[in-house]
């Protein structure tokens, strides 16, 4: 069945890779992302069924500007991916206002701001599906505000869930871990890169033999997560990297 499907931080990385594979499935792609000619050259990578909105999900009225328009489309939305997020070491004695509100506004507030806007368009079958993190559970080196955010992107979903439930609205979070692409973006300070890489080598988090998964991988599990029949329901699903 063919479904319409948004998907936020949609430019680039997995984002990009979940948008190309269900679209090889024929469902209709709206992509969301601050730059609206990087959604709008992967609207153009996929072709027909997909097109680029630009929206900032840490800005209410960005958001309502963009699900306005996905409403003066389509008479729906079946599935909401948050995927949009901020990925940036920091040491908390030494992180900026802006820093701050960077990290928690995207990786929390905006999948609340996104699943706000996305309800009213859902009915009976419809799904909310959260990219959270492994590090959200473990001992990490200068994450702790993405930590937070992440943590508390998993108690929102668990939340949303038990709102939504009733109405015959799935909601999923997906903590994914360890992912690269060949359209991979970190564009963070190279000195910030190198104390990040000592600190987690202080730590014994990082020495270099930690396997990693692609982002076409990860995104293989999505038509089988939003096909599930309708009497089942997956409410997180733990995804680790593996050698192959």
């Amino acid at each position: 069945m063919r479904k319409v499907i948004v998907i936020t931080g949609a430019g680039s990385g997995l984002g990009r890779a979940m948008a190309q594979r269900l679209a090889r499935e024929g469902h209709r792609i709206a992509l969301l992302g601050r730059r609206q000619e990087k959604v709008e050259g992967v609207a153009r990578e996929i072709g027909a069924g997909a097109y680029g909105l630009a929206c900032d999900v840490t800005n209410p009225a960005s958001v309502e500007a963009a699900f306005t328009e996905i409403a003066g489309r389509e008479t729906r939305i079946d599935v909401l991916i948050n995927n949009a997020g901020v990925y940036v070491p920091h040491f908390i004695r030494e992180v900026t206002d802006e820093q701050v509100a960077s990290m928690l506004d995207t990786n929390l507030a905006g999948p609340v701001l996104c699943s706000r806007a996305a309800l009213p368009l859902m009915g009976r079958g419809g799904h909310i599906i959260n990219i959270g993190s492994r590090t959200a559970a473990v001992r990490a080196a200068m994450l702790a505000l993405y930590q937070s955010s992440k943590a508390g992107l998993e108690r929102f979903t668990k939340s949303l869930l038990d709102e939504v439930r009733d109405d015959g609205i799935r909601v999923t979070l997906i903590r994914a871990a360890g992912m690269m692409g060949d359209d991979m973006e970190w564009n963070i300070d190279p000195a910030l890169a190198k104390r990040f890489a000592e600190e987690r080598h202080k730590m014994g988090i990082d020495r270099g033999e930690n396997a990693v998964s692609q982002f076409d991988s990860v995104a293989e599990i999505l038509p089988w997560l939003i096909a599930l029949p309708a009497d089942v329901e997956v409410t997180e699903l733990i995804l680790e990297p593996r050698h192959a």
